[in-house]
């Protein structure tokens, strides 16, 4: 895969090559770049490109187009090393573009073009620093709000922190009770719903109610298995979704807020 070349100002890298540095399948990657857009727009008010792809049987194939500072964004999702690849080609890329791109004028033409085109990018370069300081006073008010909301639920925190020291899963049923008694009244199959709608447990089909596989990664759930005997004597397998101590205080934390 290879950065695609935009426009004369910048580049976008895949969200398939994305896929690629970090070992991961590009529909997870994708899925993961579907839940971190919300908070990408709510902080720089637009949304990622989303565009299409033939690939090796001729169809079509969703795709996401990314900026360098979309991209690195992403990329906070992933490991280590998929972040340093990622930093290389970048750095790679850029490198290209000023050793080909720049060329000093030989005309009085080509001069005036040159200064209008660096005196525009001066003022875009303006542009974008002030937007930057916009976005870091709005980042730094949400912060404070938040300070300030944890501040007040700090005896629900420890309440959740009380948690996690049992090493204990439990069942999203007796987690709805824990969220409850931690001040958000809710009840098993309503938090059923939330935990569907919040993108961590499946929606339809056998996937229905059983964490997704990024839920599990991040140690917020896992998965019990078992076997017992049907009315003929045949053995089946039933699975059960159990969150995990550290999902628990996650979960408080995140419906008391």
């Amino acid at each position: 895969m290879e950065i695609v070349n935009t426009n004369k100002n910048g580049h976008t890298v895949s969200s398939r090559e994305i896929a690629s540095y970090a070992g991961k399948q590009h529909s997870h990657v994708m899925e993961a770049i579907r839940k971190m857009e919300k908070s990408w727009a709510e902080v720089n008010q637009s949304s990622f490109r989303l565009v299409e792809y033939v690939d090796g049987k001729g169809q079509k194939r969703p795709e996401y187009l990314l900026t360098k500072k979309e991209s690195l964004y992403i990329a906070t999702k992933f490991n280590d090393v998929a972040r340093a690849k990622l930093i290389n080609r970048w750095e790679e890329l850029e490198q290209q573009v000023q050793t080909n791109q720049f060329q000093i004028p030989t005309t009085l033409s080509g001069a005036l073009l040159l200064a209008s085109q660096q005196a525009e990018q001066i003022e875009q370069q303006q542009l974008l620093l002030e937007q930057t300081n916009n976005q870091l006073n709005a980042v730094s008010t949400k912060v404070n709000e938040q300070a300030s909301q944890l501040q007040k639920q700090a005896p629900k925190v420890v309440f959740a922190d009380a948690v996690i020291e049992t090493g204990d899963s439990c069942l999203v049923g007796h987690l709805a009770t824990l969220i409850s008694q931690a001040g958000f009244s809710i009840g098993q199959n309503r938090l059923f719903q939330l935990l569907r709608d919040l993108g961590y447990l499946g929606n339809v089909g056998e996937k229905r109610n059983k964490p997704l596989q990024h839920a599990i990664e991040d140690g917020f759930f896992e998965l019990k298995y078992s076997e017992y005997l049907d009315n003929n004597g045949n053995k089946k397998m039933t699975t059960v979704t159990k969150v995990t101590p550290k999902g628990q205080a996650f979960f408080i934390n995140l419906f008391k807020i």
